[in-house]
């Protein structure tokens, strides 16, 4: 870096943000042979990828591609286009490319087959040094100045970039600390770009309050094999966990853009909870109508349906207490429990955001139509998927499409320059 308050780069391409959208349009350029100069505002790359990592590194799904572009809801034309140029079974072979092998898992997710995220991560980094990327960290977009030349703060001080095309994949509002702090919101702004407010997606949600001795004995403790619904949808299975504040997990994270939907309409939402998914209500109403004999409700309830500990602490913590002597209302209660749900967790917590850049500013090659070179990608854009590889697999595909049509952009200019 220059010693001298503010210096002057050439950077023909330049990317801002180094999370996966911004490192596969970096790939795709850079394959292309073009010199490819990309910044980040934190100490190293991909952050958010790695931490998302931890547990299991989940990089796409397996079910079949109806079902598979349905899970973007609202957006899913738009993200649609961007899978048919890059979609999972291109995520496969990209990392088998990187010399990572993957496998589907018993729910169709798609890992690495050391489930880890590091090591691919650091394969990829170094597949883009060789390529040429040269990568600038501690490197912090400001915008742009009155010449249009990008605004870079670095720890020697503040560059200008002069670019011909620009790539910005600065992530969403969610876990700030790793880099998606949503500083790009107001910039765009300021240029007149239309820009969907950022929600918490894949969060948590706040019940009124847990009861203290709940909070004590089960804040943390997951609830397996159930069924959650929203607004009198269909139930869906999994697992979820309990929280000292309410509800979190992967069941709750799939049905967070229904809970969001419901709260902006009434308030807060309440979610229904199926106990026993694979009794029916008739099963479980015969199953309570057995003799108790001398057995406590607690037993009974343990040896004719096998509900036990959280999910009974459950039935105990929402259900009004003068069902517990009708077996016929325990029974309907056990089938669709509700839990009142206020407000989501806040946005530095959520796992992604909802909302962002707007579709309709945007060209099929996500490049702005008011700005000219100026390419947007990733988790920035107005769309959102649920957990199990979706949100990895759009940032991609987006971060492949934008990367292919800086490289139409590009051309274009060349052969209009050509032309005069």
């Amino acid at each position: 870096m220059a010693d001298s308050q503010h210096s002057l780069i050439s950077a023909p391409v330049c990317i801002i943000g180094g999370g996966p959208a911004g490192l596969m349009a970096a790939e795709v350029l850079a394959e292309a042979g073009q010199a490819v100069h990309l910044f980040d505002a934190m100490p190293s790359l991909g952050r958010k990828f790695l931490l998302a990592g931890i547990g299991g590194m989940n990089i796409t799904h397996s079910e079949d591609k109806h079902a598979f572009i349905q899970r973007y809801r609202a957006e899913h034309a738009w993200v649609e286009g961007w899978l048919n140029q890059f979609d999972a079974q291109s995520v496969r072979d990209w990392a088998q490319g990187l010399g990572i092998a993957t496998f589907v898992g018993s729910s169709g997710r798609v890992f690495p087959e050391d489930m880890k995220a590091a090591p691919l991560l650091r394969a990829w980094l170094q597949r883009l040094r060789t390529m040429g990327v040269k990568i600038h960290t501690r490197s912090r977009w400001l915008g742009w100045d009155a010449q249009g030349m990008l605004r870079i703060a670095t720890v020697d001080g503040e560059q200008q970039v002069q670019a011909s095309a620009v790539l910005l994949a600065l992530g969403g509002g969610s876990w700030p600390r790793l880099g998606s702090d949503a500083a790009w919101w107001p910039i765009l702004e300021q240029q007149g770009v239309a820009v969907s407010a950022l929600q918490a997606s894949n969060c948590g949600f706040e019940v009124a309050a847990w009861s203290a001795i709940f909070t004590e004995k089960y804040a943390g403790a997951p609830v397996k094999n159930c069924a959650l619904s929203v607004a009198g949808q269909a139930f869906r299975q999994g697992e979820w966990v309990i929280t000292s504040t309410g509800v979190e997990g992967s069941l709750v994270y799939a049905l967070s853009a229904d809970i969001r939907q419901q709260m902006s309409v009434h308030g807060r939402c309440t979610i229904l909870l199926d106990c026993l998914p694979h009794k029916t209500l008739a099963q479980v109403h015969a199953a309570l109508e057995k003799p108790q004999g001398k057995k406590t409700l607690k037993k009974h309830l343990q040896a004719q349906l096998g509900l036990e500990g959280v999910k009974v602490a459950l039935l105990r913590e929402c259900a009004p207490a003068n069902c517990f002597n009708d077996m016929q209302q325990l029974a309907q209660w056990i089938k669709a429990l509700p839990i009142e749900l206020l407000r989501a967790r806040p946005l530095a917590e959520a796992i992604s955001t909802a909302g962002g850049v707007c579709a309709s500013m945007l060209d099929q090659g996500l490049m702005l139509k008011i700005k000219p070179g100026v390419f947007c990608a990733g988790e920035m854009l107005d769309w959102d998927a649920p957990t199990g590889g979706y949100l990895l697999t759009a940032c991609l595909a987006s971060g492949f499409v934008a990367g292919h049509g800086m490289l139409d952009w590009l051309a274009a200019e060349r052969t209009a320059d050509q032309l005069v």
